[in-house]
């Protein structure tokens, strides 16, 4: 049964819980909506950490198999974004220190406002270039620091749980990337003029 997609911060926690519980129980259905929940929220993070849409899709598909496969370890009193969030991550993480460099992506994906006129679409995608180049010039740690924090909304404790960190050390890697990011593309800005 599909789920329509609500985000994980809309649906009652309750409700997720007895998810998890049906899921643990092999309830194939409960699981699926689990995943229909949270697969875009994985599929966008591994797409901004991998700069890869082929390497995103694989990552996405490796995070909701462990899931899968330990799910039997998470206790359902917990939140699940924060260890969901935490796998996909590593998932990035290893597969980036196993690739070679490749070039970054084209733009950053998102939905496409359809209102839009030409000029601001065209805008639009050379400011999402310019800033998945910049992440590609970062860290693999600032990267996802930025990546949890700016774009998926987490707040500096949540992403120093995710990552296994302090949260000083999660300011000064958001920090640092941020300075080296403004100057990526301030830097092409004076190229472009």
């Amino acid at each position: 049964m599909a789920v329509p997609w609500m985000g994980p911060f809309m649906l009652e926690q309750t409700r997720i819980r007895e998810w998890i519980i049906e899921a643990k129980t092999g309830d194939g259905a409960a699981f699926e909506r689990i995943v229909i929940l949270h697969e875009r929220m994985v599929l966008r993070t591994a797409q901004r950490l991998l700069m890869n849409d082929e390497d995103a899709k694989d990552a996405a598909q490796e995070a909701f198999l462990r899931l899968h496969r330990n799910l039997h370890q998470f206790h359902e009193s917990k939140e699940l974004l924060p260890w969901l969030y935490r796998i996909t991550v590593n998932i990035c993480l290893d597969a980036k220190r196993r690739q070679r460099p490749s070039p970054g992506l084209d733009e950053i994906p998102e939905a496409m406002d359809l209102s839009a006129s030409p000029e601001e679409v065209v805008s639009t995608k050379q400011q999402r270039a310019i800033v998945s180049a910049a992440l590609g010039e970062l860290s693999r740690r600032e990267r996802a620091a930025i990546v949890l924090r700016d774009f998926e909304g987490c707040t500096t404790a949540e992403v120093a749980k995710i990552l296994g960190s302090t949260e000083g050390t999660v300011r000064s890697q958001i920090s640092s990337g941020r300075t080296r990011m403004k100057k990526f593309v301030m830097a092409r800005l004076r190229r472009r003029t």
